[in-house]
C-alpha cells in the first residue's frame, strides 16, 4: 500500500490539476499535485514539502478530505487530500507534463488517474470554498 497526500489547490474560484508526464508511471493522467507520505513525516508535511518540489508552491491546508483507496493491477494507493490556498510562488510544472487553473465544471472533461476520481466527485459535491 503506498500513502499520498494530496492537494486540492484552489485559488481565484479555480483549482490547480496536474498531468503526469509521460516518463511517470500512469503517463499523462491528470492529478491533483501531491506524493508519497515518508515514514518521518505527517500527512500535512508530506503535503507541503511535496508541493514545494513539484510546484514551487508554499500552501496553507485547510481541511483535509476523507482519504479513498484504489487498487491498480500492480499496487494500491491511499490518497489523504487536503484543501489549500497559496501562500507564497507561482505554479509551475517541475515534475508534471502540464498544469491548469479548471473551473470546477470543467472538472470532469480531464482523463483521470482512477485514484483520484472519488476526489473530483467529493469536490463538485461539495461545492466551492470560501477561502
Amino acid at each position: 500500500m503506498i500513502h499520498v497526500s494530496c492537494a486540492i489547490i484552489l485559488h481565484k474560484g479555480k483549482v490547480l490539476v496536474c498531468q503526469r508526464s509521460p516518463k511517470m508511471s500512469l503517463a499523462l493522467k491528470w492529478e491533483f499535485p501531491g506524493g508519497k507520505i515518508e515514514e518521518d513525516e505527517s500527512k500535512e508535511q508530506c503535503l507541503k514539502r511535496e508541493i514545494k518540489e513539484e510546484l514551487g508552491l508554499g500552501v496553507q491546508i485547510h481541511e483535509a478530505l476523507p482519504s479513498t483507496t484504489h487498487h491498480y493491477p500492480d499496487f494500491s494507493i491511499t490518497l489523504y487530500p487536503f484543501i489549500c490556498k497559496i501562500v507564497s510562488g507561482e505554479a509551475q510544472p517541475f515534475e508534471h507534463s502540464t498544469l491548469e487553473w479548471s473551473t470546477f465544471s470543467d472538472l470532469l472533461k480531464y482523463d483521470w488517474a482512477e485514484a483520484d476520481i472519488p476526489i473530483v466527485h467529493m469536490i463538485l459535491k461539495h461545492g466551492n470554498w470560501n477561502i
